[in-house]
C-alpha cells in the first residue's frame, strides 16, 4: 500500500501529466508492444538461425534487435519510452561486430576478444535460448505477484537465463514482452531510488533487477494505471537518480562549530584549508596522487589518516554531484539536509574554504535511526536504507526552510643583453611566430573554438616574459596588473570589441560630446589604438597588445582609415598625419595587434584586400582532443562532438565548414566538462539555439543534425522538457540516437574499464584530519 501523502502526490502527477498529453493510453501502447513482438517475439526468434539470428539480434544497423532496444525511435517503436538502456560502451551487448574490420567481438574492453562468425553464431543461439526460457518464466508468474514470487522469478532467471537476464538489454527484453508484470526501469539501482522516493523500502533478498518489479506493479494497480505510466510519473515526481552524503560540521575542536556557517551561507564545507584551490583536479589517478603528496606536505600524519583524508577530500570535490543531498550532521544528529546547487567553490578568506553551494530543503534536527559514518567528515550514506528513508520522509513532509537572510626592470642575459621571450608551445607558439613575422594577425574559426582564449593566453604570456622573464601565471599580484591592467585597462595587453556602431573616432581619434556648466561641447579624445601607440612609445623596453575581438563586425576599412598604410612591420615608426587632428602618428615597432573572427558571422574571403595582406592569418577549428577521453553521463564529448558536427556539415549547406560546434562549448575553464548537469546546461543554452539559428526555416536540417529524440516532429520545436529533472536517460538515448557507432570508440569503450574510486568508504575520527 502507498503511504497517503505519497499516493495523493503521485495522482496528482497523474492527472497534469495527462492533461500535458504525456502519457499513453491502452491502445498506443499495445500497438508499440504489438510491433516489437512481431518483429522479434520468441516465436521470431525460435525460428531463425545461423548469420540470419546473429544479424536480427546483434548486427548495428537499424533492422537489428540491439538497434530497436537502445536507438529505435519513430512512430513505429519509440525505444527511449520503454526505459533507457544507454550507457556503458558496445560491449555491454555481449558480443557486436567492430564497423572498421567487420570483425565480431565479445569479452570486456580489458580483455576484447575476436570471434570467427561460427563463434559469434554461437553466442547469439545462447542468447536466444536463454531469452526464450526468460519469456516462459515470465508467462508463469502470477498476476499481481508477491515479492515472494518475484524472488522466485529471479531465482529462476539466474538459473535459466544467467547470461541476459542481468543486463539491461535483457530485462528491457522482458518488459516489452510481460510489461504487466515487469517495471521498465532496467537498472537494479534506479528501482531502488524510486522506490525510496515511494517512501518504501526496498526487498531484503540482493540486488537483482526482479526483485522489487512487484512493488511497482502493487503501486500502478492502486493508482489505476499501466505500469509504463506509473514510471512516467515516477520519473517526473522522484528526478534524476542521486546518491546521499553525511557531511560533518565540526573541525574536531567544537561540536557542530561550523554548523552557522553552512546554514546561513547556503553551502556545506570541509577544512584543510593549507591545501589551497582544488578546482582544477579532476577525475584521475594523477590528481589523487597530486593531493595525497598534497596532503603529506601541508597536514602531515600517519600514511593511513593521508589516505582516509584523500578520499574524503577528493568525495567533496568531486564525487559529489549537483543534485545529490547532503545531511550536515553532528555526530548521529542530522542537522539540515540539503540539495547541492552547483560545482566545488574555494573561500581563501575561511578556515573551512573547501564549499559547496546548497538549498536546504529541512532544517530540523533527527537521528539517523541507524547511524553511520560517524568518524569520517564525509561519507556516502548508502550502507542503511532506514537512513536513507528518513531523510526522503523528512524532505517530502517538511514545508521548505524560510530563506536566511614598481616595476621589476627587464629581465638581462649574464652579459647584460636584454633576455628574449622563450618559444610558446602549441597555438600560442604559431601567434608568437606569426607576430613576430608580421606584426598583427587575425584568429578565425567557428565559434567557441577557443580564438578569444588563446589571444590573451599568448598575449599575457608574452607581455610577462618580455617584461619579468617569467611567464604570467607565475608574477606576482603587482606584476601581473602592469600586464592585465587596472580598471581604466591601462595594461600591456588591452582589449576591444568592434560592432556595426564602432568607428575610426572609438579607434583612432574622434570629437565626443561632453556637458560643460550644463552645455553640450565636443572634445577631441584618442581613440583604443592611438592611446595603446602612445603608451607604447614612452615604453620602448615593453612589448604592447591590442586584442580587437570580433574584429569582422566592425567596418574595418572605416576603422582604420590610415592606419592600414602603417601596420606593416618595414613600415613601423614611419610618421603619418591624421586629418582630423593634424597630429603626426607613428605606429611604434613595439606594438602588437590580435584579432578574433568569428567565420559564422563572415567568411574570411570578405575581407578587405589590403587588410589581407598587412595581417598573418591562423585557423582554429574544432579540435575534440582536447576533451580527452571525458564521458559524462555515458556521452563521450569528443567522438560525440565529432559526430554533430560532421552531420553539421552533412545538413547545414555550402558553408558548413565554417559552422560547426567548437569544443569550447563542453570545456569549463580549459577542462572538459566534468559532470552531465554542466553538459546539459551547455547543450540546452549555447549550442542548440546556434544550431537553431544555423537552420532558420529549414526544420528539416535541424532534425538531420540532432535526430528524431531531441525534437518533436510535429510541433517542429525542440523537446525542452527532455532537460528537465528526471530525464537525463531519455536525454543521453535522444543524444546518441543519431550516433549509436559512438558507443563503440575507444573513449567509449575505454570508460567502462576505468574504476573510479571517488566514493571510497573510509573511516577516520571526524574533523581530526582538518
Amino acid at each position: 500500500m502507498l503511504e497517503p501523502s505519497v499516493k495523493q502526490k503521485l495522482l496528482q502527477r497523474v492527472q497534469q501529466l495527462n492533461a500535458e498529453g504525456k502519457l499513453l493510453s491502452r491502445a498506443q501502447l499495445d500497438q508499440y508492444y504489438g510491433t516489437f513482438r512481431s518483429r522479434f517475439g520468441p516465436d521470431k526468434l525460435a525460428n531463425l538461425d545461423g548469420e540470419a539470428l546473429l544479424n536480427t539480434m546483434h548486427a548495428q544497423n537499424k533492422d537489428s534487435l540491439v538497434y530497436w532496444l537502445e536507438f529505435k525511435n519513430d512512430e513505429d517503436f519509440p525505444a527511449p519510452r520503454f526505459g533507457s538502456i544507454a550507457g556503458g560502451s558496445a560491449f555491454k551487448f555481449g558480443i557486436f561486430r567492430y564497423k572498421e574490420t567487420e570483425t565480431w567481438v565479445t569479452g570486456s574492453p580489458k580483455n576484447p576478444k575476436n570471434l570467427t562468425v561460427e563463434e559469434a553464431i554461437a553466442v547469439a543461439r545462447k542468447y536466444r535460448d536463454q531469452l526464450l526460457r526468460g519469456v516462459e518464466a515470465l508467462r508463469q508468474l502470477p498476476p499481481n505477484g508477491s515479492d515472494d514470487d518475484y524472488k522466485s522469478l529471479q531465482a529462476r532467471l539466474d538459473r535459466e537465463a544467467p547470461d541476459v537476464s542481468d543486463l539491461s538489454w535483457g530485462h528491457k527484453y522482458f518488459h516489452l514482452l510481460s510489461p504487466d508484470k515487469l517495471d521498465k526501469l532496467h537498472n537494479p539501482e534506479l528501482q531502488r531510488f524510486h522506490l525510496l522516493k515511494m517512501l518504501q523500502q526496498p526487498p531484503d533478498e540482493g540486488n537483482g533487477r526482479y526483485i522489487c518489479a512487484g512493488r511497482f506493479v502493487a503501486a500502478a494497480n492502486e493508482l489505476r494505471i499501466s505500469l509504463d505510466n506509473l514510471t512516467e510519473v515516477l520519473y517526473s515526481v522522484g528526478g534524476s537518480p542521486h546518491c546521499y552524503w553525511r557531511i560533518g560540521t565540526s573541525d574536531g575542536t567544537a561540536p557542530r562549530n561550523h554548523w552557522p556557517l553552512m546554514r546561513d551561507g547556503n553551502c556545506v564545507a570541509v577544512g584543510w584549508p593549507a591545501l589551497g584551490n582544488l578546482s582544477n583536479f579532476e577525475k584521475s589517478k594523477e590528481s589523487r596522487d597530486k593531493l595525497q603528496q598534497l596532503l603529506a606536505e601541508k597536514h602531515p600524519a600517519s600514511p593511513q589518516a593521508v589516505g582516509r583524508a584523500r578520499s574524503q577530500i577528493f568525495n567533496f570535490v568531486l564525487g559529489i554531484a549537483e543534485s545529490d543531498v547532503v545531511l550536515a550532521s553532528d555526530g548521529g544528529t542530522v542537522l539540515g539536509i540539503g540539495r547541492v546547487t552547483g560545482p566545488y567553490l574555494y573561500d581563501e578568506n575561511s578556515d573551512f574554504p573547501h564549499r559547496r553551494p546548497v538549498q536546504w530543503l529541512s532544517l530540523d534536527e533527527w537521528r539517523m535511526p541507524e547511524p553511520e559514518g560517524l568518524q569520517t567528515t564525509v561519507h556516502e550514506v548508502k550502507k542503511h536504507v532506514t537512513n536513507l528513508l528518513e531523510a526522503e520522509r523528512r524532505v517530502q513532509g517538511a514545508p521548505p526552510p524560510p530563506p536566511v537572510h614598481p616595476p621589476a626592470k627587464p629581465p638581462t642575459n649574464g652579459d647584460g643583453t636584454r633576455q628574449q621571450s622563450p618559444r610558446l608551445e602549441g597555438v600560442p607558439g604559431r601567434i608568437q611566430a606569426v607576430l613576430e613575422r608580421k606584426g598583427q594577425l587575425i584568429m578565425y574559426g567557428p565559434p567557441g573554438t577557443g580564438k578569444t582564449f588563446w589571444a590573451e593566453r599568448a598575449a599575457f604570456d608574452l607581455a610577462a616574459y618580455w617584461t619579468f622573464g617569467k611567464a604570467f601565471d607565475q608574477l606576482a599580484e603587482d606584476d601581473k596588473r602592469v600586464v592585465a591592467g587596472n580598471d581604466q585597462g591601462n595594461g600591456l595587453v588591452r582589449l576591444c570589441c568592434f560592432h556595426p556602431a564602432y568607428g575610426y573616432e572609438d579607434f583612432i581619434e574622434g570629437y565626443r560630446p561632453e556637458t560643460v556648466d550644463g552645455q553640450i561641447s565636443f572634445r577631441l579624445r584618442d581613440g583604443a589604438f592611438k592611446r595603446l601607440a602612445k603608451d607604447a612609445a614612452q615604453a620602448p623596453d615593453r612589448r604592447f597588445f591590442l586584442i580587437v575581438d570580433e574584429i569582422n563586425r566592425g567596418d574595418i576599412p572605416r576603422i582604420f582609415g590610415e592606419l592600414v598604410t602603417v601596420l606593416e612591420k618595414d613600415k613601423r615608426g614611419k610618421a603619418i598625419v591624421l586629418p582630423v587632428s593634424g597630429d603626426v602618428f607613428r605606429v611604434p615597432s613595439n606594438v602588437y595587434m590580435i584579432g578574433t573572427m568569428n567565420t559564422a558571422d563572415r567568411s574570411i574571403s570578405l575581407l578587405d584586400a589590403a587588410l589581407r595582406r598587412r595581417f598573418g592569418f591562423i585557423e582554429l577549428m574544432p579540435d575534440a582532443t582536447i576533451l580527452k577521453d571525458q564521458v559524462v553521463g555515458s556521452i563521450p564529448l569528443g567522438p560525440w562532438l565529432v559526430a554533430l558536427n560532421r552531420r553539421v556539415c552533412e545538413h547545414v549547406g555550402r558553408d558548413a565548414r565554417n559552422l560547426q560546434i567548437g569544443h569550447s562549448y563542453l570545456l569549463q575553464g580549459e577542462r572538459p566538462l566534468k559532470d552531465f548537469a554542466a553538459f546539459k546546461r551547455a547543450l540546452h543554452d549555447d549550442i542548440i539555439p546556434l544550431l537553431e539559428e544555423y537552420c532558420y526555416e529549414d526544420f528539416s536540417a535541424l532534425q538531420n543534425i540532432l535526430g528524431n529524440g531531441l525534437l518533436d516532429a510535429d510541433k517542429r520545436h525542440i523537446r525542452h522538457e527532455l532537460f528537465e529533472e528526471g530525464q537525463d536517460a531519455e536525454l543521453v538515448q535522444a543524444l546518441l540516437g543519431p550516433c549509436p557507432e559512438i558507443l563503440a570508440s575507444p573513449e567509449a569503450l575505454s570508460s567502462e574499464s576505468q574504476v573510479e574510486d571517488v566514493a571510497v568508504e573510509e573511516e577516520g575520527e571526524e574533523g581530526a584530519d582538518q
